[in-house]
Parts: C-alpha cells; sequence; structure tokens
C-alpha cells in the first residue's frame, strides 16, 4: 500500500496538471457562462453543459499519466501493475475531494438562486440536480469514469502507437454502430428509449460504475505488455 501511495504523489509533483489546470480550466468556463447569464438572462434560467469541461480535462490527465509520466516512473523501479493502481489510488482519492468540491459548489449555487442570475452550472438536469449525497458519489464516479478512460487511450497509444490508438478509437465506433443496427434490426428501439427513460438518477450512476471498473480491467490489462 505504502508504495501505492508513492506512486500517487509521484504524479502530484505536477500539481499543475492535476490540480491547477483541471479547476482553473472550470473556473474559467464558469466565469463566462456567468457573463452570458448575466448579460442575456433567460426566464427559465441558463442551463449550460461548462461543467463537462473538468471531466474532459481530467481524461486528457489520465492519458498523460500513462504517456509522459510512465516511461521515469518505471525507470525508479516500480512495476507497470504498481504504477497502474497507484494511478488509480490517485484518481480515486482526487475524486472523493473534487466530487465534495463539486457538491458544495452546487449548494452555492442553488442557495444564491443560480449566482443570483438563475445560472445553473453545477446543477446539471436528472443526474446532478438530487440530494447532496447522490451529487457527490455522481461526481465522483465520472471524475473516476473520465481519468481511467484517459489513462486506456494513453496506453493504447504507449503500446501501439497512432496506429494503434486510431483503430481504438475506430472500434468504439464500429460498436456503437452495431448496436445502432442491432436496434434497428430487431425494432428494439421502443424498449431502449424505455430503459432509459425509466432507468432512475441512481441506476445510471451504478451504470456508470461498472463502465469505470471495465475501463480499469482493460487499463490494467494492457500495460503489462507496454514497452518504454
Amino acid at each position: 500500500m505504502k508504495t501505492l501511495v508513492n506512486v500517487a504523489r509521484y504524479h502530484l509533483v505536477d500539481r499543475l496538471t492535476y490540480v491547477a489546470l483541471p479547476w482553473g480550466i472550470m473556473a474559467f468556463s464558469f466565469l463566462v457562462n456567468l457573463v452570458i447569464a448575466t448579460v442575456l438572462p433567460s426566464p427559465q434560467g441558463d442551463y449550460t453543459g461548462g461543467l463537462v469541461t473538468i471531466y474532459i480535462f481530467l481524461l486528457i490527465c489520465g492519458a498523460i499519466s500513462m504517456t509522459r509520466a510512465l516511461p521515469f516512473g518505471l525507470m525508479l523501479g516500480i512495476s507497470r501493475r504498481t504504477y497502474y493502481l497507484g494511478t488509480a489510488l490517485l484518481i480515486a482519492a482526487l475524486g472523493v475531494v473534487y466530487g465534495l468540491g463539486l457538491t458544495l459548489l452546487q449548494a452555492v449555487e442553488r442557495a444564491t438562486g443560480g449566482w443570483g442570475t438563475g445560472l445553473h452550472f453545477f446543477r446539471v438536469p436528472w443526474i446532478m440536480d438530487g440530494p447532496w449525497y447522490q451529487t457527490w458519489l455522481t461526481s465522483f464516479v465520472l471524475l473516476v469514469l473520465f481519468f481511467l478512460y484517459g489513462m486506456w487511450y494513453g496506453l493504447v497509444y504507449r503500446r501501439w502507437n497512432l496506429v494503434g490508438l486510431v483503430t481504438f478509437v475506430a472500434a468504439q465506433v464500429l460498436a456503437g454502430l452495431v448496436v445502432v443496427v442491432a436496434a434497428s434490426i430487431t425494432h428494439n428501439w421502443a424498449a431502449v428509449g424505455h430503459f432509459f427513460t425509466t432507468l432512475t438518477a441512481p441506476a445510471l450512476t451504478g451504470v456508470l460504475a461498472a463502465v469505470a471498473a471495465a475501463l480499469g480491467l482493460g487499463g490494467l490489462t494492457t500495460i503489462r505488455r507496454v514497452t518504454i
């Protein structure tokens, strides 16, 4: 366990990437949306997707952790498995803290009536608009999911270079098309629509947690043969 903690601390030497930039970019997005909501107010309130910036940047951080930071980490004598699990420990810890931060900001947003402008930046309809503990859990799951997804992208690139990365993306697109075609051929779009319309926000969080676990296992399998 101590070695895993040391790997997590190794990443945090680069506080700019893992701490400052995710929150700084999200803060910039928030300020832009706040100005827009102030200048062009909406009677129904302004719903924005600006919160996604922190998740997208954590995806980038995950990729960086498996490309730029990996070679030096392995040169220190850390095994690939330990490096991967230590990095996963880092995002689990950051997910808890960052998720709490997003939950607190959502509470402030509620208390101030959307920052005095009706802005819904930290409140996302349905999935992140419930009790505080639900928002915290969903935020944690999403933060971990995006980071692990980025880690897998970084590992695919490290192992198979650009050709492998393009193939990886193409495989995901193809899988999506297969699902669409299968639903169309079997005329099951009504069942698909029923599933998503009856799915509760906590249930969706559970589905996303399962996806995150699958991504984590995929990355752990890929790192075993990664070369530096």
